[in-house]
């Protein structure tokens, strides 16, 4: 049977490292996705949030989270000061991707100023302003989402300085387009993410067996880096430091805090633990993050005892009920209200703090609670779900184990989709704990 094992999981790995391209085939991917993100996705969202003009201002070394996403394969970073400028033409019905930059920004976004005959790179800026005159113009500045605040101070204040009097009263915030160009995916994208969640789950499948754990001398910590350096040699990286922790019938369930610390140490794996993972890794500009499970059998076992079986299932169903719930339009907030009752009225101990996941990890949308805010979280809460957007559904259920004289907290997290026909993960889900033989059990 371990050899079987041994010869599943190196197939698997061949498989996951063939789908991962080498750079100058990323680079070309990464290019075209943009190109479409720019031709389809741009022109909906400025409709959808009745903003004309979009400015977006960065520096070198310190972009604005989302024109970091809508640089080049080949710009690794901003230079010297970007401007970008999106202008929706209403009367025609196009969209104008314009660099007040010395140089074209790729293939999609257009140099529009010229040094030579206008020296001061704010004053090209107003003219662009001027000759378009927009309604709105939108700045990228938030109060509910980091990733949608990121003019700086400076940037701010200098083109407020130079920006006349009419048109100051034009600016709003992009708060809501700057959260749909960073969630909303295109069909091209999502299967890139299906192969990577499948990634995703090999490695954790690999680290979560003999290849990489021996009960009885192998660390926690010693599977997390297994797990690091895995994603290193396959030409990738991870978003996080993973992590890898233990519950045991002879200790107590820590509490949350404690639990979703990074500082819990490292303990040796035994027979008879029930694991626990935090893995995600970032890869054509689409991160993953997951949590799974495994069991590590005791002499004699062969499955792991029904009771965690039964207590894993009931992780499932916190799952189906916070996903039942979804619905374009509904915020965060309400998703969470609606799912917790259910979950209450079932006779489930549950927590759920459920993200948006996708160009970023914990990235921008409606946020599905906090494990510290269970009652709704003010504004990223209040946000609503559109559709041809991700999420990593991540939640816990704590479960009462007589056996074990405690109760175990089952969490649980995998990328799941919203679109047209309703939810789906992106690829599949843990519906049963892995099992780790030790080497006892396999005689």
């Amino acid at each position: 049977m371990k050899k079987i094992l041994v010869i599943i999981l190196m197939l698997f790995t061949t498989i996951a490292q063939s789908q991962v391209l080498a750079e100058r085939e990323r680079s070309k991917i990464t290019d075209e996705i943009m190109g479409e993100r720019f031709d389809k996705i741009l022109p909906e969202l400025m409709d959808r949030t009745n903003i004309d003009m979009w400015i977006l201002i960065s520096r070198e070394y310190n972009e604005d989270p989302v024109l970091r996403t809508m640089l080049p394969s080949t710009w690794l970073n901003a230079r010297r000061r970007t401007i970008l400028v999106f202008h929706k033409d209403q009367q025609n019905d196009s969209i104008e991707k314009l660099a007040i930059a010395r140089y074209n920004i790729g293939e999609n976004i257009k140099s529009a100023w010229n040094k030579e005959e206008q020296p001061d790179q704010w004053k090209a800026l107003v003219d662009i302003i001027k000759d378009r005159d927009p309604a709105k113009i939108g700045l990228n500045f938030s109060e509910n989402f980091g990733i949608a605040d990121g003019l700086v101070k400076t940037d701010h204040e200098e083109f407020m300085e130079v920006l006349p009097k009419a048109y100051k009263e034009r600016i709003v915030s992009a708060e809501d387009l700057a959260v749909g160009w960073i969630e909303t995916r295109t069909f091209r994208e999502m299967v890139i993410f299906s192969d990577l969640v499948e990634m995703t789950h090999i490695i954790i499948e690999e680290a979560f067996s003999t290849e990489v754990i021996q009960p009885g001398v192998t660390t926690t910590d010693d599977v997390v880096w297994w797990m690091r350096q895995k994603v290193t040699e396959m030409g990738m990286e991870t978003w996080f430091h993973p992590t890898v922790d233990i519950q045991r019938s002879s200790e107590k369930l820590v509490d949350h805090i404690t639990a979703f610390s990074d500082e819990n140490g490292s303990s040796v794996i035994l027979p008879g633990d029930l694991l626990h993972c935090d893995f995600g890794i970032t890869y054509l500009n689409l991160n993953t993050d997951c949590q799974q499970m495994a069991y590590v059998l005791q002499d004699g076992e062969n499955t792991a005892p029904e009771y965690l079986t039964a207590a894993f299932k009931k992780g499932n169903r916190l799952q189906d009920i916070l996903t039942s719930n979804f619905k374009t339009g509904s915020s965060g907030n309400e998703v969470l209200s609606k799912s917790l009752k259910q979950a209450q009225l079932e006779g489930l101990k549950a927590s759920i703090y459920t993200h948006p996941l996708g160009l970023y990890g914990h990235s921008a949308g409606p946020t599905i609670g906090m494990w510290d805010q269970q009652d709704g979280v003010p504004g990223a809460g209040d946000y609503p779900l559109y559709e041809n957007t991700v999420y990593a559904i991540e939640l816990n259920t704590e479960v009462e184990i007589p056996e074990w004289e405690k109760s175990v907290r089952i969490m649980l997290e995998e990328a799941g989709f919203w679109g047209d026909d309703g939810f789906r993960y992106v690829n599949q889900r843990q519906r049963d704990l892995m099992l780790i033989p030790s080497e006892r059990a396999e005689n």
